[in-house]
C-alpha cells in the first residue's frame, strides 16, 4: 500500500460492506469490494513506546517499507537515513509524504478537525525530536509514526482533557436510496452512523477498523502499529464489525 494515498470513500463502502455481511444483507447493486477483501476477511480463519535511543544505528540492513513501487521505498528509506543524521530537508520529505495518513487517522479517532490538527502536529514534533533514536528493526517508518499519533490520541482521552467531539463536517453521507428493504438498510447506513458507531467501539477495535478500512492499511502494517501479531489483528478486525453491526438501530437489522 501507498501511506501517502488511499481512497477513503471506497474504505466506507467496504466497511459498510462488512457490515451489512455480518446482517446478512448484500443488495445486487452493491458491488464486490476492490481492495480489502470483506467476504473473504469474515470468514477467514484466524492465526492463532518509542525506540530507545543513543549508541550507533547502522541498521540500514533492516531497513523496511511498505510502499508498492521498488523507487519509492528506496527514497522513503533513503530520506529516513538523512532524517536520523539530522537532515531538517529529509524530514519535511518524509512529512510531506505521511501528513495525510496520520491525520485522516486522528481526525476518524476524534472526529475533530482542530484536535486532529494539533495532535498531527505533535506527533511529527515526536518523531522529529526522536529521529536520531529510531531503530528499523524491519520496521516501518510510516506504522512507527502512526504508532506515536495514537498513543497521543490516547493519551489525551485519558488525560481528560475533552471528550469526544461532534463534527457536522460533510463526510460524503450515501443518501441515494433505491426501492427495496435491503436497498433501504444501505442507504440508510450512512457514513455518519458508521463513524459514529466506531466511536462506540473499544479503543484497539475502532483503532483496527480506521487503519484496515479507512487507512487502506494491511494485515501486517496494522498488527505493527498495535504491537499484536497478524492473527490477532483479525481477530479483532471481525469482533471490531460483529459489534458495529449490532450498534446499528434494531429497525435496520430487523429488515
Amino acid at each position: 500500500m501507498t501511506w501517502a494515498n488511499h481512497d477513503t470513500a471506497r474504505g466506507l463502502d467496504e466497511l459498510r460492506a462488512a457490515v451489512l455481511a455480518v446482517l446478512g444483507l448484500r443488495p445486487d447493486s452493491m458491488a464486490q469490494p476492490a481492495g480489502v477483501p470483506c467476504w473473504m476477511l469474515l470468514s477467514e480463519a484466524a492465526v492463532s513506546g518509542p525506540p530507545s535511543s543513543g549508541g550507533d544505528f547502522h541498521d540500514s540492513d533492516q531497513a523496511a517499507s511498505s510502499e508498492g513501487s521498488e523507487a519509492e521505498r528506496t527514497r522513503l528509506i533513503a530520506l529516513v537515513e538523512l532524517a536520523r543524521g539530522g537532515d531538517g530537508e529529509a524530514f519535511g520529505q518524509l512529512y510531506d509524504h505521511y501528513q495525510g495518513s496520520v491525520y485522516r487517522f486522528v481526525y476518524y479517532r476524534t472526529r475533530s478537525q482542530t484536535l486532529a490538527e494539533d495532535l498531527t502536529s505533535e506527533t511529527f514534533l515526536r518523531a522529529l525530536r526522536n529521529m536520531s533514536g529510531f531503530r528499523w528493526q524491519g520496521k516501518d517508518f510510516g506504522a512507527w509514526l502512526m504508532t506515536i499519533a495514537r498513543n497521543l490520541c490516547t493519551d489525551h482521552y485519558k488525560a481528560g482533557r475533552t471528550r469526544l467531539e461532534q463534527t457536522t463536517d460533510d463526510m460524503g453521507v450515501h443518501d441515494d436510496a433505491t426501492e427495496g428493504p435491503e436497498n433501504a438498510v444501505l442507504a440508510g447506513l450512512t457514513n455518519e452512523v458508521l463513524l459514529d458507531g466506531l466511536r462506540q467501539l473499544s479503543d484497539e477495535q475502532r483503532d483496527c477498523l480506521i487503519m484496515r478500512f479507512l487507512q487502506g492499511l494491511s494485515i501486517a502494517e496494522t498488527a505493527e502499529v498495535l504491537g499484536r501479531s497478524e492473527g490477532a489483528v483479525k481477530q479483532l478486525q471481525l469482533r471490531g464489525v460483529r459489534n458495529l453491526a449490532k450498534l446499528i438501530p434494531a429497525g435496520w437489522r430487523d429488515e
